[in-house]
Order: C-alpha cells, then structure tokens, then sequence
C-alpha cells in the first residue's frame, strides 16, 4: 500500500470522496493513486455486493461510508458531501472508482480555484478519441445542450465525474439520488450563482478493466424528466428571475438610456417592444404576465428589456385602475351581472362576477391600449432622434 503524504495544498482545505459499487478491479488502484495526492479521503460504498468490503478492509485509516444496498450515486455522493462538511472540508474533488480518471489530475483542480476563486470545477474529457464509446460522447453532448439551455452557460463536459465541489455554497436541497444527481447538482449551483467551469484532463477507458453501471433504458429516462423539470422551472422561474435582476440592478435611468434611447434597435422594433409589453401587462394572465412577455419577446424577436418594462403597467397602484376600465369597455359588448364602481380596494376577487365581460374587455382594452403606446413610442422616439441629428 502506498505511503500517504501530507496534504500538497495547504492553503485549500479539500478531501476526496471516492463513490463505488461493484468495481472490484480497479478500487484499490484508484484508492492507491489517491493516496499519492493527499491523506484527506471520503470512501462512499454504495451497498457493493462484490469483494469491494474486504478491498477497504485494507484502508483503516480512511473515512468510510457503507450502505446495507445500493441507494445511486447520487444518494452515495450527497452522503459523502455531509460527511466532508462535518468533518470541516471546504471542498471536495470527486472522482470515479471504475479507473477512468488520473488522480494526478488532482492538483489542478486546486490550482484552478486558488488561481481563480471558488467555482464548481468539472474535468472535461476529450471525448472525440477512439476508444470513447460513441454512447458516451452522444450522452455528453445531450447534457450539454440541456446545461446550456437551462443555464445560458456552455460547457464541454457536463457528465464527468471528476469534479471540485464548493461544500459550503452548493444548493442545499436536490430532487434526485441517481444518475441524474450530477447533472442537477451543476444546473442548480449554476442557478445559485456558483461559476460552473472545466478543466481538461486525461482519461483512459480500459474495456477489460472499467465496469458502467449507466442503465441506458431507465437512467436515460431519469435524466430525461430531470430536464423536462429542470426546463420548466428555467423558463417559468429562473429566466425571468435572472432578467428582472439584471435590470434592477442598472437603475431605471441607465436602463432608460441603454435600451430606449441609445439601444440599435430600429424605432420600429422599440415601438412594437412597448406595444407587446403594454398588451401583455394589461392582459387577463394574472401572475404570468412576466414570463408570457419574455417568451414573446424572444419568439417575436423583440426587445426583452423594453417590453418587460411596459408590462408592469399592471403594477398594484393601477391594478383597480386596469380591472375597471376592462370591465367598463367588456360592458359594451358583453352583459354586466352586476355594475362595478372603481375603488382603489378593488381586487382581482371582483373579476369573478362578471368574468365573461372582464375577459372580453381585457383584451380589447390590452389591444387598443398597446396600439396608443406603441405609436406614441414611435413618435417619440422619431422626435429625438431629430433632435439628435441637429446637434
């Protein structure tokens, strides 16, 4: 057994979790070039039915983690994370116990984070050499069209298993303990504002030696919920959240003068953002007014900013304002059940009684309300750029 060293990186606190299940061939090795790293490791045995038991026999000295059956290796890999924390790491590299990765790959995964901050660090495999099976490079394509998608970040590898964990930042709570786990866990760090990146290092897949436990069938299917979840909460929470953020945090004057004034849109595509944020906002989607105006936009290609600014004409103050001029104009074509006086503690629970005559103004109030705004826009934006040219 190799002799264990002192920790190579003093000012970085890590250890390394080694999660396994059935890799009797090559655990030893893995654990011995582990070794040669560093003294700080977490052995995570997900309920191993081959001799993987009387291989950690051998390695008293490490911190072992033993599951009665096989739990997945994301269940194997949250365990080990609670597990380092407890015993006070503030990172943890992971690697595979199958022998694919080089443990002497350790070290730049520190030198990536004292060199450029805390991040979440995955090793990207070169995945276009021969001996990669052509399952696993389509898989990791696959995951990293999804990460971009729900993310706006692109990686070269989202599916390694090599990887630098930030203990302390990541995401507390996670739907999944398979498979799947390690693509949650990079989009929801990613989402809580933890840099996602990559690194390259060495691979090596040896047919004879490496055992996958990868279940085409059901953890394809797993990994393909995961998405659609992950997808939806990206486009009904995350994007919007994101979108509203960044423009708070310019300031309404900066935003004013960048995306209105000084934007290189043409005046015509400005005044049809306005038009389609004011038709939105005074529309009857209550509650989706913010991502129906988004996906819009994008569709329509549209200025985001512009027309998410104009859908907040629906803001509380004017709420009684827009339900009563909605009914009011719903009343000349739709019977009213019962007559609405405006009050400012007018609330959506008014609606309920005269829905047919809400509904039906909302729309031709939102249509004709968009038409004035978007033209009056345009005219805006042509005098000043008049204006403009004269200086």
């Amino acid at each position: 057994m190799t002799t264990i060293p002192e920790n190579p990186v003093a000012n970085v606190h890590f250890c390394v979790i080694i999660p396994t299940y059935n890799n009797q061939k090559t655990l030893a090795s893995v654990i011995d070039s582990v070794l040669e790293q560093t003294q700080d490791v977490i052995i995570v045995n997900d309920g191993a039915t081959d001799s993987t038991p009387e291989i950690l026999k051998n390695y008293p000295q490490l911190t072992q983690i033993h599951f009665p059956e096989n739990r997945g290796k994301g269940m194997a890999l949250r365990k080990g994370f609670k597990k380092a924390l407890e015993l006070g790491y503030d990172y943890a590299v992971t690697i595979d116990s199958d022998g694919q990765h080089f443990a002497s790959d350790i070290p730049a995964f520190i030198r990536e984070i004292e060199e450029n901050g805390a991040a979440l660090v995955i090793g990207s495999r070169n995945m276009t050499t021969e001996d990669i099976p052509k399952k696993s490079s389509f898989g990791n394509q696959f995951s990293n069209f999804w990460f971009w998608f729900e993310t706006n970040k692109r990686l070269t590898d989202t599916q390694s298993g090599f990887r630098l964990y930030p203990l302390k930042k990541m995401p507390k709570r996670y739907f999944t303990n398979k498979f799947e786990f390690e693509i949650e866990v990079i989009v929801r760090s990613s989402w809580k504002g933890i840099p996602v990146k990559n690194i390259p290092i060495k691979i090596l897949y040896d047919p004879n030696e490496r055992v996958s436990h990868f279940r085409p069938f059901k953890d394809f299917t797993r990994i393909s919920i995961l998405n659609t979840v992950l997808v939806i909460i990206a486009l009904f929470y995350i994007k919007p959240r994101d979108f509203v953020r960044s423009l708070k945090k310019k300031g309404f004057k900066k935003f004013f003068l960048e995306n209105i004034l000084h934007n290189e849109d043409s005046k015509l595509k400005k005044s049809l953002s306005i038009a389609l944020g004011v038709f939105v906002g005074i529309s009857p989607f209550w509650g989706f007014h913010t991502v129906l105006v988004l996906l819009l936009a994008t569709a329509l290609r549209l200025n985001k900013a512009i027309a998410f600014t104009f859908s907040n004409i629906s803001i509380a103050p004017l709420i009684p304002f827009v339900i009563y001029a909605s009914l009011k104009m719903g009343g000349y074509f739709f019977p009213a059940k019962k007559d609405v006086i405006l009050s400012t503690s007018m609330t959506l629970a008014d609606i309920q009684e005269n829905i047919g005559q809400y509904l039906i103004g909302s729309f031709i109030l939102a249509a004709v309300m968009s038409a004035i705004m978007g033209l009056a826009g345009y005219l805006s934006l042509s005098v000043f750029e008049t204006l403009k040219n004269k200086k």
